[in-house]
Order: structure tokens, then sequence, then C-alpha cells
């Protein structure tokens, strides 16, 4: 596990451009945290209020099958997509004893839903990761992700605590191609001052070495699609 979780904190908020993998990664983050401590209160919310498709809401039984709670919008999966928090988000900030992973979703305009609870963070230890897919139109260069981050940063009104690397062309993604998107990656965090904290990858596509840290040294968080996240 990497030393950012060793620390205690009590909040990890993903946010990311549309088709980043954030709410893969989120499901998969929060998996990971249970997993490293049964005994531990963990719970996901599911704050994307702009995008009704390809949320963490959609892997919820698997979750509350591990014991990690999950609060979804209250029009989560439903016909109705409208702006509506659920009043649940905020035992994140008030239960001393949880760990929480927020799942923001919608670019700069998702991340504006945080605004609302700004206050709220000035009590806690958090983090807020920025998931990357190098092979997004908007994020295939180190310059596209600074901007990206730039423009999240300052709608969540928040500064971005990290990178996670979650380059990938799904189940045809190569070694060869993993590397790559490493490369651009690190690139953008030459630019920006902001570390590599996680590669993510599935587990039919990582390379067996790079089991729990790749070839430079960034921690791996392995993701199993047809166990926790469904579309």
């Amino acid at each position: 596990m990497s030393d950012e979780v060793n620390k205690k904190v009590r909040l990890y908020v993903f946010v990311g451009a549309y088709g980043s993998g954030k709410s893969e990664v989120s499901v998969h983050f929060a998996h990971m945290l249970k997993k490293e401590d049964p005994s531990a209160n963990v719970m996901i919310a599911d704050l994307d209020i702009v995008n009704p498709y390809y949320r963490s809401a959609d892997a919820k039984d698997a979750l509350e099958a591990e014991g990690i709670r999950v609060i979804v919008p209250e029009y989560a999966n439903t016909n109705v997509d409208v702006p509506a928090l659920s009043g649940e988000v905020y035992s994140a900030f008030d239960q001393d004893d949880a760990v929480a992973v927020f799942d923001i979703g919608g670019e700069d305009l998702g991340a504006r839903v945080l605004g609302a609870m700004l206050s709220r963070f000035k009590n806690i230890e958090y983090r807020v990761y920025m998931v990357v897919n190098a092979f997004r139109p908007f994020t295939s260069d180190p310059e596209g992700i600074k901007e990206m981050c730039s423009e999240l940063s300052e709608a969540a009104r928040l500064p971005i605590s990290g990178f996670i690397n979650n380059s990938n062309l799904l189940e045809e993604t190569t070694e060869e191609e993993l590397i790559e998107g490493e490369k651009v990656i690190l690139a953008a965090s030459e630019l920006t001052g902001i570390p590599i904290v996680y590669q993510t990858g599935l587990d039919n596509v990582l390379p067996e070495s790079w089991s729990e840290k790749t070839p430079s040294g960034i921690p791996v968080l392995r993701m199993d699609r047809k166990v926790l996240y469904t579309y």
C-alpha cells in the first residue's frame, strides 16, 4: 500500500476528465482500504450528479457485501437525474472512525459539488486525487493534463494532491502502452509538481512483474472489473 494511505487520512476525493475511469478507480480504492484493514469503517459516496452512467453506485451490492457503506445520490440509477446530495454524505466528516472515498463526476462542473461542503474539509485530513488516462483526448499530453488539473482544482476549490495513472485501452492494453502512458503522466508530474500516487490496471492486463509497483517504483492498484464493477 502507498505511504499516502498509511497516513491518518480520513477522506479521499477522486476527480478527473470524462472517461478517465474515476468511478472504477474509486470502487477499487475503497475495496483496497477494506482489504488492508477489514475492521475499518469504510464508506464510498457516489457524488456524480452530472453523468447517470458508469457510476460507483453500480457496484453497490458488491461493496456492501464486503462491509463497505455506499452512499448514493437520491436519484442515482433512476430515470431522474438532478443535482441532489444525500445528507448521509456529511457523515464522512462527522464520524471520527470513518474513512471515506468520494467519487466526483462531470469534470469541473461536477467538482463544484464540493463547494457546498468546503468548510468541512478544514477539519479533517484529506487527499484529492486526479485520475488520468493518457489515451483520452484532453489528457493525452502533459500540457493538457496540467490544464485539466487547474480547471478541476479551481472548480473544487481544493488542491490536487496526486495523480492516479489510469492510462489504458481496456483489455487491449499492452505493456508497451502502459509504459507509454506512464511516461506522459511522469512528464505531467514534473510539469505540475504533483506526484503520481498509483498506477492502476486490470488484473488480466498488468504484467505479473507489476504486482506491487511499476518498474519506476509507483504503487499499483490492481482492478478486477468482473467482480467489482459492471457496465
